[in-house]
């Protein structure tokens, strides 16, 4: 029996059948750079405000890059500046693995799904992305930081080529690293909770510039740059830092350990490729299980695991009964699941926590910057309406009399204070600890609870007298534009109106200082528990019936987003 070629082979009406195309021999880079090119040059004729933006961000991008490059020249042959620039490297690596998770939406090429209909080859496909992705103003921005690094530390003819080898490489690294990270997250990125994260990324950068000023104030102190040589001593080994102190060795003539830490940066790099190209293999080549049916029933079997209290699991039955705890346990499930309510969550609990903590670090703290987790905390009681946006309609629905207002508005309070109240004890505990001020706790702690009983009070005032709409998008914008001076007076009225509710309790704190009766200052415990749960129920009963009374208004106003 002869076998015959399969491609030569006919149909029955004897039409040949044909030969499958040839794969593309040409190299995508050049295509890949014209696309980048093009979608850059589109983006700024989408819109003025879009063109601006760019130019304003490309124009101080290049006036801090300019900056940077000028303070590290004038750094040659000063002590410790190796410290220094490797320290550098390695925080912008470390900006260059987390960007992607925080700001998806920047580059439109980090999704490579969207090329899984081409037939380009693995190993085309990532050179191809490698090279379009050295063009934008982060790379352009790396690159001048760090050839003023390399400049920084480079002594001699050897020690400039070694400074060439090691800002390529260091570019190389960090791009490459970013891509990795964003392909090996494309599911998670273009997911709700990948927008959480976007939503999350002005945490970040504030978290950030707060240890940023941090170590910008102990490099201002009596050692200088010597209090980076520790870290610098750990770090010089870890890539791409490694290439960068390796131009140091070079002039230092340490050839041995210099090409040790080329040698280790060239293998991060191949490393990096090699799991860059087998996650973008995997992705290029598995369905979205999201896009299956039969991944239906298990997606509706992790939804009660999604990390929300289950109604009729062993936390319901701690929650108040009625209408009060129904609410409760809505608003928590709004804290876990709403991107814009996640974000001021977060934002919240972080930065509470964050400014006592830095403040005593500095050591010129004081263990009343506790209240901070109050007032930013309470300010979450603020325009509870709003979070709600268009479908407060079903709330105004059941909502009949000043009874069940008030009840909304307690079930919505005590969601918060069985974080805050919680919250505020550790803030104030651990700034006592860093500052070493047990004595003081007491006394802070009493404020504190005084402070953020006021704002539920004011707070819910405010919800019910100037309610205004959150947009639901996944911007940063959290008031819609009609309604910022709406937003600003609440807040800025009911701040006032809480620091003015707190005068007693503050009152006496000064009263028990002034005179001398330091040992009287535990009082403020209990009389700042008792007036803080004193004000904020008493703000819920007033506030009750205006919102009873305002169900159009506030469904009008919080409708607009």
């Amino acid at each position: 029996m002869t076998l015959t070629d399969p491609l030569g082979a006919k149909d029955p009406l004897g039409a040949t059948v044909p030969e499958p195309p040839a794969a593309p021999t040409a190299s995508p880079t050049p295509v890949f750079v014209s696309l980048k090119l093009a979608l850059l040059r589109n983006g700024l004729r989408q819109s003025s405000g879009r063109r601006a933006a760019y130019i304003t961000s490309l124009v101080l991008a290049l006036l801090v890059a300019v900056l940077q490059l000028l303070g590290l020249v004038l750094l040659r042959g000063t002590d410790h500046a190796d410290a220094l620039v490797t320290l550098l490297t390695a925080v912008l690596t470390l900006g260059w693995a987390v960007m992607p998770l925080f700001f998806p939406g920047g580059d439109e090429t980090l999704d490579p799904t969207r090329l899984v209909m081409l037939p380009l080859r693995p190993r085309s496909l990532i050179t191809a992305l490698l090279v379009s992705s050295l063009i934008g103003i982060g790379p352009l921005f790396t690159l001048t930081l760090v050839a003023g690094s390399a400049i920084a530390v480079a002594h001699g003819a050897a020690a400039a080529v070694a400074g060439v080898v090691a800002v390529v490489l260091t570019v190389l690294v960090c791009v490459a690293l970013a891509r990795a990270v964003a392909t090996a997250n494309t599911r998670l990125l273009t997911s709700r909770k990948g927008r959480d994260l976007a939503v999350l990324s002005g945490l970040f950068v504030a978290v950030g510039a707060q240890f940023v000023n941090l170590g910008a104030q102990q490099l201002g102190g009596e050692n200088g740059l010597a209090v980076l040589e520790p870290a610098a001593a750990v770090l010089r080994w870890v890539p791409p830092a490694a290439a960068v102190d390796a131009v140091q060795g070079v002039s230092d003539g340490a050839y041995g350990v210099a090409a040790a830490q080329f040698a280790l940066t060239v293998g991060a790099l191949g490393l990096l490729m090699w799991w860059w190209k087998g996650t973008l293999t995997h992705l290029m080549t598995t369905p979205d299980a999201s896009t299956l049916q039969a991944a239906a029933p298990r997606e509706r079997r992790r939804s009660g695991a999604a990390g929300t209290p289950d109604a009729s699991g062993p936390f319901a039955r701690l929650l108040p009964a009625g209408r009060a705890g129904t609410v409760l346990l809505r608003t928590l499930r709004y804290a876990v699941r709403d991107p814009k309510t996640k974000s001021a969550w977060v934002t919240s609990l972080a930065v509470g926590l964050l400014l006592p903590v830095i403040t005593a670090v500095q050591g010129n703290g004081s263990i009343y910057t506790a209240c901070w987790a109050s007032g930013l905390l309470g300010m979450l009681m603020y325009n509870q309406f709003g979070q709600d946006s268009s479908a407060f309609w079903m709330v105004a629905q059941t909502i009949s009399s000043r009874r069940d207002a008030y009840l909304e508005l307690r079930g919505r309070a005590l969601a918060l204070l069985l974080v805050a109240v919680v919250y505020v004890v550790v803030a104030v505990f651990a700034s006592a600890a860093f500052l070493k001020n047990w004595s003081a706790a007491p006394e802070a702690l009493g404020l504190a609870l005084a402070l953020l009983g006021s704002m539920v009070a004011t707070g819910a005032m405010t919800s019910a007298l100037a309610p205004y709409s959150i947009p639901q998008d996944s911007g940063y914008k959290n008031v819609v534009p009609a309604q910022a001076g709406i937003a600003w007076l609440s807040i800025l009225g009911g701040l006032i109106a809480g620091a003015v509710l707190c005068a007693p309790v503050l009152g006496l704190t000064f009263w028990l200082h002034l005179s001398g009766q330091h040992g009287l200052l535990w009082v403020l415990l209990p009389v700042g528990t008792v007036y803080g749960a004193a004000l904020a129920e008493i703000g819920l009963r007033v506030a009750a019936p205006r919102v009873a009374a305002r169900l159009p208004e506030i469904l009008a106003a919080v409708s607009k987003g």
